[in-house]
């Protein structure tokens, strides 16, 4: 026996007519006031709005791109999408980039030359109006994949000549400057830093700061003590017991990232160390967990909502006036130091061995 049904079909959904209708005004005017014309005027706006809240109309995105000629759709792609740097970076993104109408389509590299090169042609067939390349290294190979379609980009630390591209200048300098004197003032002396692989700019630019802030602070480059890892906790452990490994140990250790930091708190607990009683230690990031641990961990602060913003400010201004000459090229963001508990003077006696 077939059981009758008592509620009402749900009524037809409503169309763009029934918005015009509503808001008395041309289908031609709802089109364009949800595509953002600046022919419509304010109090035509509001009414149309207001019609599309009262009928809870959801536009066909894919027919307004058709008419409109613009995706709306900007795409981001990251190194590698487990690290909690970057699911914060890409939140900060969607933000802005939703509050000004726009999509986003989100990819991670894992740094891998043929993930990035796959994640590049989805975009592309997505018909993307811009690509920020947040990798941080490896970028070479799909470059042009975008710049030959006349695709707007933009890149961190990464400078190229060609008009569609923008670069996002990542100011590291600043905040490892700030640690390595905090370090000094504490009394260190035997500071190591835990590097970031070099096949990333990033990691590159944040080693040669480093040299640059322990020469600035009068102090002697260890070359045994600056050692590159991967950019994990797991890295950490295995850039501690480098350090460890040695007949002269670092009193402070300064890692390229929150993550390797997060490794090296975790193998000195291990051992037996306590910081910052035994060893101070200081991260690149502030991550949320960066907070967290135990002791809180002091970090040079690299903002994911300021690299955002000036991501999608560099996308935005290609994508919509990119005819205007003094349309900026590059954006910096810049690092400042976060003191928390573990970094404190050294133990008495180890800067004198």
């Amino acid at each position: 026996m077939v059981r009758r049904g008592t509620r009402k079909t749900a009524d037809k959904a409503p169309d763009i007519r029934a918005v015009a209708a509503l808001a008395r005004v041309s289908i031609a005017t709802v089109s364009r006031t949800m595509n953002g014309s600046a022919l419509v005027s304010e109090r035509l706006t509001k009414r149309v709005w207001h019609a599309i809240e009262q009928l809870n109309y959801f536009p066909n995105t894919h027919a307004r791109s058709l008419v409109s000629g613009r995706s709306r759709i900007l795409g981001i792609i990251v190194e590698n999408i487990t690290n909690p740097f970057f699911p914060d970076l890409v939140q900060s993104f969607e933000e802005v980039a939703v509050a000004h109408g726009y999509e986003i389509l989100v990819s991670s590299s894992y740094s891998d030359p043929a993930i990035l090169t796959t994640c590049v042609r989805r975009m592309i067939e997505r018909k993307v109006e811009g690509v920020a390349v947040l990798t941080f290294g490896g970028e070479e190979p799909v470059l042009d994949q975008l710049a030959n379609r006349d695709i707007p980009i933009v890149l961190a630390e990464f400078r190229l000549k060609n008009p569609k591209i923008s670069t996002i200048v990542l100011d590291y300098g600043t905040g490892i400057h700030a640690a390595l004197n905090h370090l000094a003032e504490l009394g260190h002396r035997k500071i190591a830093f835990l590097a970031g692989p070099h096949k990333l700019h990033s990691a590159i630019t944040r080693e040669n700061d480093f040299r640059a802030a322990i020469e600035g602070a009068g102090l002697t480059i260890q070359k045994q003590w600056i050692v590159e890892c991967d950019h994990t906790a797991k890295g950490g452990v295995a850039g501690f017991e480098r350090l460890q490994a040695l007949k002269s140990h670092p009193t402070a250790i300064v890692c390229s990232n929150d993550m390797t930091a997060i490794g090296v708190l975790r193998a000195a607990y291990m051992q037996g160390l306590r910081v910052p009683q035994d060893l101070s230690v200081i991260g690149l990031d502030d991550i949320d967990f960066a907070e967290f641990t135990l002791p809180p961990l002091t970090t040079i602060r690299l903002s994911r909502a300021d690299l955002a913003r000036a991501a999608f400010e560099a996308l935005r201004q290609q994508a919509e006036d990119a005819n205007n000459p003094r349309m900026q090229r590059e954006f910096l963001v810049s690092t400042s130091l976060v003191v928390r508990g573990s970094t404190a003077a050294p133990p008495a006696g180890t800067e004198l061995s």
